[in-house]
């Protein structure tokens, strides 16, 4: 949520079980909230009816899905059933990926609103039946084939792809390997096609060029961390400290 806002988007409303909300809203007071039903301490799959309700009075333009997510309860099925039923651009992240590589029926992510995909090796690997990632160009145009949208494949030069074009990211280093890192970049990207849809529309260009735009920001904010605290030492909270640089840098 923190990237999302420092990428630039205008409103981002968190949604979280509703035991969590306090914690979101002393850590990020900038963010709003919204309390989700919550069942053994993850999210309910009545959840989905709570969201719906909001964006039909809100109409917010993207969402995200996944970061802190868990697999806990009825989490996966929420995944399934909010991706099923909320009608706008979604970027899937962390756990909603690994809710779906265990649900199977994903050929209703080809139709409706575009989303982007950001799995890391592993992720990609739980919807290849486990299979190692061996060729990482042919591990992605294998994940697009079943995903559709735009796809991301992260890790040492991260690639994108919408199924007709492929980029490779050239930067970012070990300093990103620490996990909530995934999730900064979630929200880079998610912010980022927040401003690019409002302004040409949420179509499947400015899907590619948001997250082709977050990973090289994402990896530039790495660069500029490590060469001031050490690729040891950064943390992922910290990464979006360095965006305002690393956005002049790019100008």
């Amino acid at each position: 949520a923190r990237a999302a806002l420092k990428a630039g988007a205008g409103l981002v409303t968190v949604a979280v079980p509703d035991s969590e909300r306090s914690l979101i809203a002393r850590s990020l007071p900038e963010a709003m909230t919204l309390p989700l039903p919550s069942k053994d301490g993850a999210v309910a799959l009545k959840a989905v009816s709570t969201i719906s309700a909001f964006q039909a009075e809100k109409k917010y333009d993207v969402c995200l899905v996944g970061p802190g997510l868990s697999l806990l309860g009825e989490a996966p099925e929420f995944v399934l059933a909010l991706l099923e039923k909320i009608n706008i651009p979604a970027v899937v992240d962390a756990d909603a990926l690994n809710a779906l590589a265990r649900g199977g029926g994903l050929g209703f992510l080809k139709g409706g609103p575009l989303r982007i995909f950001t799995p890391h090796a592993g992720e990609a690997a739980r919807f290849l039946r486990n299979a190692k990632v061996r060729d990482r160009q042919a591990t992605l145009k294998k994940l697009h084939a079943l995903l559709g949208g735009t796809c991301l494949l992260k890790g040492p030069g991260t690639l994108i792809t919408d199924g007709r074009r492929l980029m490779c990211n050239t930067t970012g280093g070990p300093e990103l390997a620490k996990g909530g890192s995934g999730d900064v970049l979630a929200g880079l990207i998610t912010g980022l096609w927040a401003q690019a849809g409002r302004r040409r529309g949420f179509t499947q260009a400015t899907a590619f060029e948001s997250a082709a735009l977050g990973v090289y920001l994402h990896g530039l904010c790495g660069d500029l961390a490590a060469k001031k605290l050490t690729s040891r030492c950064v943390l992922a909270g910290e990464l979006t400290d360095f965006l305002p640089a690393a956005l002049r840098k790019i100008k």
